[in-house]
């Protein structure tokens, strides 16, 4: 059980009414930065960790 199409829309509308059709656009912008972000972090983690496995592989 998941949620369907008349529940996102009910969501759309609700965030809609809540904060404005100015605002959303920074909102997403600001989501999508932070998921960015995140992926930047976790790949620069994995191949730190990668690196490491390589060095004492190595040796």
């Amino acid at each position: 059980m998941g949620i369907g199409a008349p529940q996102l829309i009910l969501i759309a509308l609700v965030v809609l009414l809540l904060f404005g059709g100015r605002k959303i656009p920074e909102l997403m912008r600001g989501l999508g930065q932070g998921v960015k972000e995140f992926k930047d972090a976790t790949n620069k983690d994995e191949t730190k960790s990668d690196k490491k496995s390589d060095d004492n592989n190595d040796k």
